[in-house]
């Protein structure tokens, strides 16, 4: 069981049976206001409130890797781009869709849709 504390902190619950064990995964230091994982659950995006969107591989026990920082326009939403995983979209108010690399962040494309978005 993954979840985010208000602070920004990413906690993983391993449970079985009747006992449980708390690791502490990351610390981005922005509050998380979605966990998101990938189709085949190899990848966990960690999207902010502020726009910022993180990479998080929970095989690798690594820290989660900033892949996008929005935080200049009005940031909507982060999704994985499937099939696979190796792709991430961001929208923003203004709509303004952006596809991102998870391999290392690097952004890949974008395209305005000339109208603003709202989510439901």
């Amino acid at each position: 069981l993954y979840f985010s504390a208000q602070e920004g902190i990413l906690i993983f619950y391993h449970i079985k049976d009747l006992q449980y064990e708390i690791k502490i995964c990351a610390d981005i230091s922005q509050p998380i206001s979605s966990l998101i994982f990938s189709p085949d659950y190899t990848s966990l995006l960690l999207v902010t409130d502020q726009g910022t969107v993180y990479s998080y591989r929970p095989a690798h026990s690594g820290e989660a890797v900033k892949l996008l920082d929005t935080s200049s326009s009005c940031f909507l939403a982060a999704d994985f781009l499937t099939p696979g995983n190796n792709y991430c979209v961001s929208v923003t108010i203004s709509g303004e869709v952006q596809v991102w690399s998870l391999e290392d962040g690097t952004f890949l494309s974008k395209l305005n849709l000339g109208i603003e978005v709202h989510v439901n």
